[in-house]
C-alpha cells in the first residue's frame, strides 16, 4: 500500500502506543489522538525517537466529551482534507462506576458513543481516501456482553465485567450496521479481538499498587505486550489482502465467526438508532 494518513485514539499508551511506532515505522504519517495533554506529548516523544520518524502528529481528543469530540472532528478539518484509516483503539474500564462529562457510563461512553460520533463526524474525510478503513478495537469479552436497555447506563447493580461486556458487544454491532451503511463505497470497516495484553487499562498507574500490578501483568505469560497485541489492528489497517473486506471480526490476522448474540440485527440497528438520538446526530439509516 501507498504511505496512509492514519488516525488512532487512545495512542499515548498500550496498544495505541505501539500501533503508533509500529505504523510510523512503515513510513505511514500517524495522528495521535490522546486525551491527556502532558502524556501525549511524552507519547509522542517516545514515538517518534522510537520509530525514527517525524511524522507522527499529536492531537487532543477527549471521547468522554461529546464537546469534546465535535471540537476535535472541527479541528481535524482544519489541518486536512483526507483520512485514510481510522484506527478506534482507545478503551477504558474502571473497578468502580464512572461517568463521561455528559452523564453515561464511562465504558459504554468511551468505548462506543466516543468512537460511533467520531467516525460519524470524521466520514467524509474517510471517503475521500481512495480505499478508506475503519478498525475498531473489540474484545472476546462481547461473548458475557448484553445491552442493558432498562438501564444502559448501569446505574443500578454496576460491575466492571458487565459494564465492558456491554461496550464490547456494542462494538461489534456498531461495525455490523457501519459495514451495512459502507456497502457499495470505498470505505470498509471491521473489528478485531486483541487478545489478553498486558496494557494500563483499568488500572490507576500512578499509585504503587497500579505501578506494581503493571509491572507483574508485564511479566505473565499468559498475557501478550501490547506490540504484540496491536499486530492484527496494524494489519487490518494497512494490509492489502484485507482490501475491500469488510463488516469482520478478526483475532491473530484472521477471521473469526461471531457468537450468535452479536449476530442480532435487530438489536444492533436499535443501538445504531439509540446511539444517535445520545449523540445528537442526524439519522443515517438507509433501511
Amino acid at each position: 500500500m501507498n504511505t496512509q494518513r492514519i488516525l488512532i485514539t487512545g495512542a499515548n499508551s498500550g496498544m495505541g502506543l505501539a500501533s503508533s511506532i509500529a505504523l510510523a515505522k512503515q513510513g505511514h504519517e500517524v495522528i495521535m489522538a490522546c486525551r491527556n495533554e502532558e502524556r501525549g506529548q511524552q507519547a509522542l516523544q517516545q514515538a517518534r525517537e522510537q520509530s525514527g520518524s517525524d511524522r507522527l502528529k499529536l492531537m487532543q481528543c477527549d471521547l468522554g466529551s461529546l464537546d469534546g469530540i465535535h471540537q476535535f472532528a472541527e479541528q481535524f478539518y482544519q489541518n486536512y482534507d483526507r483520512l485514510d484509516v481510522l484506527l478506534n483503539n482507545a478503551g477504558v474500564v474502571n473497578l468502580k462506576r464512572k461517568e463521561t462529562k455528559d452523564g453515561f457510563e464511562m465504558s459504554l461512553g468511551v468505548n462506543h458513543l466516543g468512537h460511533f460520533l467520531l467516525t460519524r463526524l470524521l466520514l467524509d474525510a474517510v471517503r475521500q481516501s481512495p480505499s478508506g478503513r475503519i478498525v475498531t478495537v473489540a474484545s472476546g469479552a462481547y461473548k458475557i456482553g448484553k445491552i442493558h436497555w432498562d438501564d444502559p447506563n448501569l446505574e443500578h447493580g454496576y460491575t466492571v465485567i458487565k459494564a465492558y461486556a456491554q461496550s464490547k458487544l456494542a462494538n461489534l454491532y456498531f461495525n455490523q450496521i457501519l459495514a451495512e451503511q459502507l456497502q457499495g463505497t470505498n470505505i470498509t470497516a471491521n473489528c478485531l479481538h486483541p487478545g489478553a495484553v498486558a496494557t494500563s487499562i483499568g488500572v490507576d498507574r500512578d499509585t504503587g499498587f497500579g505501578k506494581r500490578l503493571l509491572a507483574a501483568l508485564a511479566h505473565t505469560p499468559f498475557f501478550q505486550t501490547p506490540e504484540q497485541g496491536a499486530e492484527t489492528a496494524i494489519f487490518l489497517a494497512t494490509d492489502p489482502s484485507v482490501e475491500g473486506q469488510s463488516g469482520h471480526y478478526y483475532y491473530r490476522k484472521k477471521v473469526h465467526s461471531l457468537h450468535s448474540r452479536a449476530m442480532n440485527r435487530e438489536e444492533a440497528l436499535r443501538l445504531w438508532e439509540w446511539s444517535e438520538q445520545q449523540t445528537g446526530i442526524e439519522s443515517s439509516l438507509h433501511v
